[in-house]
């Protein structure tokens, strides 16, 4: 397979992965919804910046670093997971709490929608073994420079589009009218999934690091 069918097959793979529902799509939807679209934005660049970090690391080989490291790996699972579940009970909280869109955003500055989308992304490490694991898969045995540079920015590219995508959608006028309407159930449903996916991330650290 030549470099050229290599590249875009990693980028297919990776878009369908940026595509799967999870913790991601999640915050950057009901920050679309709950703000203004450009802190959905924000959001969606803060996603962006984290997989291409995950991506960097991968290309660099650090992830099996990590792999080895098992005690570190069990720590940034752990951490990982807390942080998701501590997303979601804030999101629980929340449910009660009317929709209040205000043209700042309301208390959270562009600055912490993008921090807050990051520290999400980065919040599970096995992203940068999944990343890993697709290289090693297809990348040959010994790829061209233009070929392990070329990724990252690519992995940014279709990382922050994709939930670009997500944010203006999200962030329409129906959408919100939707959300208004039954924000209860959408908001307990979304920290449910959260705290569901941080509790499995969890025990998954655990049922492979035995200790």
């Amino acid at each position: 397979m030549s470099a050229i069918a290599v590249f875009f097959s990693i980028l297919g793979v990776l878009l369908l992965g940026a595509m799967s529902p999870g913790p991601s799509f999640v915050l950057v939807s009901r920050i679309a919804i709950t703000a203004p679209r450009l802190h959905g934005v924000a959001a969606a660049l803060g996603m962006g910046i984290g997989g291409t970090i995950f991506c960097c690391l991968a290309v660099l080989g650090l992830t099996a670093l990590l792999m080895q490291v098992e005690w570190l790996y069990l720590i940034l699972k752990v951490a990982g997971g807390a942080y998701l579940v501590y997303v979601a009970i804030r999101i629980w909280n929340s449910a009660s709490e009317p929709l209040v869109l205000q043209g700042t955003g309301g208390h959270m500055s562009l600055a912490r929608s993008f921090s807050f989308a990051l520290i999400t992304q980065l919040s599970n490490p096995k992203t940068a073994i999944v990343y890993a694991s697709l290289f090693a898969a297809l990348l040959p045995a010994n790829p061209p420079l233009w070929l392990l540079l070329a990724l990252p920015p690519m992995v940014f590219i279709i990382e922050a589009g994709w939930y670009t995508f997500v944010a203006t959608m999200f962030s329409t006028a129906r959408a919100r009218a939707t959300y208004a309407g039954f924000k209860a159930w959408i908001d307990r449903g979304a920290g449910a999934v959260m705290g569901a996916l941080g509790v499995k991330l969890i025990l998954e650290a655990f049922k492979t690091h035995r200790i």
